[in-house]
């Protein structure tokens, strides 16, 4: 039995019964007509966003692995808790400033206005950038850590905010989903799952962190399941369960919550902050900015030597190192830096032995793939590098589309081909790179079946 967790409701443009044309009335009152202000053309489109956070941050207040406690029992038959009711009336509201932070829910008149942040029109499809489901360009972000956004989700745990579409807490957050992810992450408005995508940037599942996001926007039907958590961390060795803090009916509460969700869970993408900050907290991953090429190299001496050799030992690199790693750039650093490089599929160039922007995020962020074990392989295979998309148009002919077929039938995805891949694109690669696409939760133009960087790397990894 699927059991959906939250829903949108979007009242028929046409329906004449009292309870659709008040909903009508409502959503356009204090929407311009630019955001669907008219109801006869575009009616009322209102979203629920479940967000879930949960951390695991040593020495700032959160310890949250191997399970959070007091998980209601499943409903028997679906597997889903008891908190959870198959068909929640939990829509969530449309972009907005932050509102009534007059008493605790103190109630905002009329509808969410727009923000500056986004449109709320979801767009067609997500590019592989991960810059998503927004109009305008997000605004300059506040820094915010980890810790900091682990702790304001613990907040709404603690006052047990009660769960509405409409009414906003002290802080200004309208109290659904969407509200509580744009109040952990200190966005400057109330956004929606059809436009918090544009303060994140796209990663790996693999790759979550505490206070990263897991989004599912449903852009075939935003009514029908869109939702949204936070992640805290894993709660068994398994990475099959996660700490989760979110905002639902009856009130905000943490728990336990399979990967990614209860319901839809294929279709949830995760992402990061764009705004995060430098945290110091035990385990928590800090995004400190690349100090810069001339920091390292032969000749140089300085503190950012010595923390990028400890970030290479902490990934496998220890074995390069005799004494050290130390201020004093030495080949050992180089040679370490040169087999982080190409653990990530990187050649030539990109795998010279000094670090540049990528290579540092990827190492400050604990992301990307560790140094194999000398003579052996790091816990996958490293990804060849993308070639680019030109490759992968029609009429074009290359060796990378044979790999690429060739890796699609290996996963499973090769049933549009008649007589196996070949070195010429066609729309059979189209269509099989399209199903493995559909496979990871994407759709729109995340779904054209043409690869771009994150759909190689995950073919390929």
């Amino acid at each position: 039995m699927t059991v959906p967790a939250f829903e949108e409701y979007v009242p028929a443009t046409d329906c004449p019964c009292p309870g659709c044309a008040a909903q009508r009335r409502t959503a356009a009152g204090g929407l311009p007509t630019r955001y669907g202000g008219n109801p006869a053309a575009h009616g009322a489109r209102r979203a629920m966003v479940l967000v879930t956070a949960a951390g695991v941050v040593l020495g700032g207040g959160i310890a949250e692995s191997f399970g959070a406690p007091a998980d209601p029992a499943p409903v028997p038959g679906t597997g889903v808790p008891a908190g959870l009711s198959p068909f929640p009336d939990s829509p969530q509201g449309m972009p907005g400033p932050l509102r009534g932070t007059g008493s605790p829910g103190a109630e905002a008149p009329g509808a969410d206005a727009p923000g500056t942040g986004a449109s709320g029109a979801a767009d067609a499809g997500a590019a592989e950038t991960g810059t998503s489901l927004s109009s305008p360009a997000a605004p300059v972000l506040p820094a915010t850590t980890r810790t900091e956004i682990i702790n304001r989700a613990k907040k709404w745990v603690a006052a047990k905010v009660p769960y509405s579409m409409s009414t906003y807490w002290t802080d200004g957050y309208r109290q659904d989903c969407s509200g509580y992810v744009s109040m952990a992450w200190n966005l400057p408005g109330n956004e929606w799952t059809g436009s918090l995508a544009a303060y994140g940037t796209r990663i790996a599942r693999e790759d979550l962190q505490p206070g990263d996001i897991l989004l599912f926007h449903n852009l075939a039907d935003p009514a029908q399941g869109s939702h949204v958590t936070i992640f805290g961390g894993w709660t068994d060795h398994t990475h099959t369960h996660y700490t989760a803090y979110e905002q639902t009916k009856p009130s905000t509460r943490k728990q336990t919550t399979p990967m990614a969700y209860w319901t839809n869970s294929a279709s949830y993408v995760a992402y990061r902050y764009k705004g995060l900050a430098t945290g110091n907290s035990g385990s928590e991953a800090t995004t400190a900015p690349f100090p810069g090429a001339t920091k390292f190299g032969p000749g140089t001496n300085n503190t950012q030597v010595t923390r990028l050799g400890t970030m290479l030992v902490g990934r496998g690199g220890r074995r390069f190192y005799k004494v050290g790693p130390g201020p004093l750039w030495t080949a050992a650093d180089r040679n370490a830096t040169r087999a982080f490089q190409r653990a990530q599929g990187w050649k030539g160039a990109e795998a010279d032995g000094i670090p540049g922007p990528d290579t540092w995020q990827r190492l400050v962020t604990g992301t990307g793939r560790d140094i194999p074990a000398a003579g052996g392989q790091s816990g996958s295979k490293a990804v060849p590098a993308f070639p680019g998309r030109g490759y992968f148009r029609p009429g074009q002919v290359s060796g990378h589309v044979e790999n690429l077929g060739k890796q699609l039938v290996k996963k499973g995805y090769g049933a549009h081909y008649r007589s196996g891949p070949d070195p010429r694109w066609t729309e059979a690669d189209r269509r099989n790179v399209e199903a493995f696409q559909k496979a990871q939760g994407w759709r729109g133009r995340e779904a054209d079946g043409y690869p771009g960087p994150e759909t190689w790397r995950r073919l390929f990894a």
